[in-house]
């Protein structure tokens, strides 16, 4: 099994016993979520399926685009009550922070103009974008809403994760281009990168995935 030591012991250790380690992980995880995705709207080369969106919305209604993340979320809660997900304090996390962070950085840098540094910083914002993601989702404080949605629709109508993720970022990706959102190279790259690239970061920071064992007890697996 491999884990990533820490000071002696090992981040998966500290994540399952320490609540502050959890916490920090996900406050963290949520900030890189806000600063590669504020590297890709200045890399100018197209976003994720739901940043299209953000971007459509923000354009449509002269709202910041961190603030648009935010109200987005909030909105992507609304069906967890009929899905009967259930919060937590990473999913409240999740609605601000992220967004801060990316109005903080648009409010502090400027567009990409060569061609180097717009490919670098969308390689490198898919990447910490992932990585982030990795890292909130690891100590397992509750899911984000775009995540809720899927698992709720999942365990509701008995459609796979993987369909049900597809059919809702292309229903989103439509809208957003249909509203403004930026689609080219970026947008193909994180939509074939960041499901690899995700799991990647949540076996970096620890995450156990829960399984049954014979006896129908509950296990955690690396």
């Amino acid at each position: 099994m491999n884990r990533v030591s820490w000071n002696g012991s090992t981040v998966r250790d500290a994540a399952s016993r320490n609540i502050a380690v959890r916490l920090a992980m996900v406050v963290v995880g949520l900030a890189l979520n806000g600063v590669g995705i504020a590297m890709l709207i200045q890399a100018g080369l197209g976003l994720g399926a739901w940043d299209v969106l953000h971007e459509g919305l923000s354009e449509l209604t002269g709202l910041s685009f961190g603030l648009v993340v935010i109200l987005v979320t909030i909105v992507a809660l609304i069906p967890w009550w009929p899905l009967k997900e259930r919060p937590g304090i990473g999913t409240v996390l999740n609605v601000f922070i992220a967004g801060i962070v990316i109005d903080w950085i648009l409010a502090y840098t400027t567009p990409a103009e060569e061609w180097w540094v717009r490919a670098t910083l969308m390689i490198g914002g898919v990447v910490i974008f992932a990585l982030g993601q990795g890292m909130y989702l690891a100590p397992k404080l509750g899911a984000g809403a775009r995540e809720g949605l899927m698992t709720g629709i999942n365990r509701r109508f008995g459609i796979s994760i993987r369909l049900t993720r597809f059919l809702i970022e292309v229903t989103i990706l439509v809208l957003g281009v249909f509203l403004g959102g930026s689609v080219g190279l970026g947008t193909i790259v994180f939509t074939l990168a960041i499901g690899p690239l995700v799991q990647v970061g949540m076996n970096l920071f620890g995450y156990r995935e829960e399984t049954e064992t014979q006896d129908g007890a509950a296990r955690a697996e690396a």
